[in-house]
């Protein structure tokens, strides 16, 4: 049975920058959930983070390829540096995946670590720009498909297509 790693707060876990979660409610990750093939991790807080935490931006929307190749660095509005604890956690939820020989992932869309394709721009005005967190960026470097919470199906279509082969 192939596992699936999850972004934790989409499981309900209240480990967001605000101290809430962001359940999602779809019926296949529920069915995942009950076949027990979710490993449910936030790599924030894996990355040492509190819980909550001010909120944090890869500066210039950057993304997460260049956040791991030491170009862009992820702050908070404050210029606070959380680069190193957003780097932990990404390759803590990449052991946790080989681990767990996971092969995708459905992660939150707009998270400087799980964005898969889309972050905040640096700016903390809202503005969403194309682009992976640190998290997604480091597991798709390492072939481990990335998702969204709302390409869910996408996923299952995934995930199907490694049961066959």
């Amino acid at each position: 049975m192939h596992r699936i790693l999850v972004s934790a707060c989409l499981l309900g876990s209240r480990v967001r920058f605000d101290g809430k979660a962001k359940t999602s409610e779809d019926a296949l990750l529920a069915g995942w959930r009950t076949e027990g093939r979710l490993v449910s991790f936030c790599p924030e807080v894996a990355g040492g983070l509190p819980v909550p935490r001010p909120p944090a931006e890869i500066e210039r929307g950057a993304g997460g390829d260049a956040v791991l190749a030491g170009t862009a660095h992820v702050l908070r509005a404050d210029g606070t540096d959380v680069t190193d604890a957003f780097v932990a956690g990404a390759h803590a939820a990449l052991a946790a995946a080989h681990r767990h020989g996971v092969r995708l992932a459905i992660l939150k869309e707009g998270s400087p670590s799980c964005g898969p394709l889309k972050i905040y721009d640096g700016t903390f005005a809202g503005h969403a720009t194309p682009g992976q967190g640190v998290t997604a960026a480091l597991l798709t470097a390492n072939g481990i498909r990335v998702f969204g919470e709302d390409d869910i199906a996408a996923a299952a279509t995934y995930l199907a297509t490694l049961e066959t082969n």
